[in-house]
């Protein structure tokens, strides 16, 4: 029997290959921020709908906050579902880099700019509280996908199981 500490499992974040350097860099910065503002922070949740949100941050109060990641301004044009993820949350975000926060981000969200390291709200959210049943099954749903993340860091074969139907 060794005495030397097992290693200890690196997490393996949600990355599809669909996220740019740049966007990794927004989400680092960004989630740094919401950890400071006592969020837990899950990145790329599917939501009911079908869309995937970049980050969902969650307070101890159950307050839900979506944040919608934009590296450029083409990833802002380019992007007409940013109003479905309203459905979702109580209050949602815009996240980008200090040059591409010359771009025409929607009023109607929030704005969060990020260097990767540090990060502030330059404009903050409307509130639009989430009806109760809403506001249960995105908890629920956060707590299944914390969960099912952190056991994949512990044993991470368990990534090969088939998973039974709900």
């Amino acid at each position: 029997m060794s005495l030397d500490p097992a290693p200890v499992p690196q997490p393996n974040l949600p990355v599809d290959g669909r996220q740019s350097e740049r966007a990794l860099t927004v989400r680092r910065g960004t989630g740094r921020l919401l950890r400071r503002l006592g969020f837990s922070i899950l990145p790329e949740v599917g939501l009911a709908s079908g869309r995937r949100a970049d980050l969902v941050a969650l307070d101890r109060k159950g307050e839900i906050w979506i944040v919608e990641i934009k590296s450029s301004p083409e990833d802002l044009r380019a992007d007409t579902k940013w109003p479905a993820y309203r459905l979702h949350c109580d209050r949602l975000f815009f996240a980008t880099l200090p040059e591409v926060a010359s771009a025409p981000f929607p009023q109607e969200a929030g704005l969060i700019l990020t260097d990767g390291f540090e990060a502030e709200i330059v404009r903050e959210a409307p509130t639009h509280k989430l009806a109760g049943a809403t506001r249960k099954a995105m908890t629920l749903a956060f707590a299944q996908l914390a969960a099912g993340r952190l056991h994949l860091l512990e044993d991470p074969e368990a990534g090969k199981m088939e998973l039974p139907a709900w």
